[in-house]
């Protein structure tokens, strides 16, 4: 990519063999650094580091997670910006030289370096960066010769600096935002430029309005994310105009826990912004999973939270709102609750009424439980 002209965040451009020389060459490139898995992908081997207190700890954590996780703890470092945003761009090209970009997707809306709600366009970009970040994104892939559906990843700072940060060689789990505001069908775009077609257009097309994705994981989020593997028993996906879920899971599967715990990712299209957040909220309110927990309550607090309807939020966001995401407890659940207890006691007395002799019961001095609810709820 440096050859290319492509901009890299500083660092290391070879693997680090020893902690005195890595040690070394971040007090020389300043913290805080990222010490980053050679061989990673989805957040795995990845440590963010302060200062020379925490770097021997997270040296060792690194590279002791990208060997379980890739059997290859060889690890680099790079100067880890501040309140970076994480803008991506939808590469294609073919086998005779053609290479586009289809615009961008906002993924700072991520947990542990894992994306959890993705949306195009950027809320940060404008038309000349978009351009600007599309024509590097080309260079990029032209530099390796590449054919296919990628995906080039960048971090853009806070002067609206962007660098480049790794290339995805495939399709990413966010691409149907892009398909929703271009119309194209990336699949089969990729199956037609592996059996060697050209490609169908030469210039990106202009986004046409706004899509989101969030991803519904099997996962408890007040529980600091714990894994929720177990049987799905009801299920309930939400639909209409202008909504998409991609899912693999149905009533009566078993959620394993030996995998990503991703059960489906939800995307809408909105000729807005506004109007996409909207729909996709409102989607989330009509999915309903029984049997496990997901974080479908933590997502619609995501899409409500001011930052987000704001635009301008960045890779932190998660982390530092993380308290306000998890929200309070849902008072309308307690209703529906105490209601359904007072009916369940008033159908119970109302069945054991029938069963006794006449005048009997009525004079030993209770109170019904239904009764005592009713009068609780009154309070």
């Amino acid at each position: 990519m440096i050859k290319a002209g492509v901009p890299v965040v500083p660092g290391s451009t070879e693997p680090i063999q020893t902690p005195e020389e890595a040690r070394e060459y971040a007090q020389k490139i300043g913290f805080p650094i990222m010490l980053k898995a050679a061989g990673g992908g989805g957040g795995k081997g990845m440590r963010r580091v302060e200062g020379l207190h925490d770097f021997d700890s997270a040296w060792r954590s690194a590279k002791s997670e990208a060997m379980s996780s890739f059997g290859n703890d060889s690890v680099y470092i790079e100067k880890y910006l501040e309140k970076p945003h994480h803008v991506e761009i939808q590469v294609f090209a073919d086998q005779y030289g053609n290479t586009i970009h289809l615009n961008e997707r906002e993924c700072s809306a991520q947990r542990r370096h894992q994306k959890v709600v993705e949306e195009t366009p950027s809320p940060i970009l404008t038309p000349e960066l978009r351009a600007k970040m599309g024509e590097v994104a080309v260079k990029a892939a032209k530099a390796v010769n590449y054919v296919g559906a990628g995906t080039v990843e960048f971090l853009v700072d806070v002067h609206r600096n962007f660098y480049f940060l790794e290339m995805n060689t495939r399709l990413q789990v966010e691409h149907p935002v892009t398909e929703w505001v271009t119309g194209l069908d990336l699949v089969a775009m990729q199956i037609r430029a592996a059996e060697g077609e050209k490609l169908p257009l030469f210039e990106a097309p202009e986004p046409r309005g706004h899509a989101i994705e969030v991803r519904v994981y099997a996962e408890d989020p007040a529980r600091n994310f714990m894994p929720s593997p177990g049987k799905i028993t009801s299920l309930r996906v939400p639909g209409g105009p202008n909504v998409r879920d991609d899912s693999g899971v149905f009533a009566g599967f078993t959620v394993p826990n030996f995998y990503d715990p991703m059960i489906s990712k939800l995307s809408v299209w909105g000729p807005t912004r506004e109007v996409a957040i909207a729909r996709a909220k409102r989607a989330l309110s009509e999915y309903v999973v029984k049997g496990i927990t997901t974080n479908i309550r933590y997502l619609h607090g995501i899409l409500s939270h001011p930052e987000f309807v704001g635009g301008d939020y960045d890779t932190s966001f998660l982390t530092r709102e993380h308290t306000a995401l998890l929200g309070s407890e849902d008072t309308g659940l307690s209703e529906v609750a105490l209601l359904a207890s007072t009916l369940h006691a008033f159908q119970r007395d109302q069945k054991r009424a029938k069963t006794l002799p006449a005048g009997a019961g009525g004079g030993n001095g209770r109170i019904s439980p239904w009764r005592l609810a009713l009068k609780s709820r009154r309070r």
